[in-house]
């Protein structure tokens, strides 16, 4: 992972899980809805870890009927 954009990826997993708990979803539950997701791949996103594809991005924000903005936002 490029270390420029590593603000970025801990923001979108940070996001993502808020998200994610918030409408009281597992891991799992949300790479299955997402399609061809391991749960492996949501936990390394949230937790920063993972180099993702925008598509993949997409995907999850499909499934967690969100914009792609509410998981690139700051909170400051």
């Amino acid at each position: 992972m490029d270390e420029k954009f590593v603000s970025i990826y801990k923001t979108a997993g940070k996001n993502l899980r808020d998200q994610r708990k918030e409408k009281n979803m597992s891991q799992q539950q949300l790479a299955d809805l997402a399609g061809k997701i391991d749960r492996s791949k949501i936990s390394d996103i949230e937790n920063g870890k993972e180099d993702f594809l925008f598509s993949t991005l997409l995907k999850i924000c499909i499934a967690l009927d969100i914009n792609v903005d509410d998981l690139l936002k700051t909170n400051s």
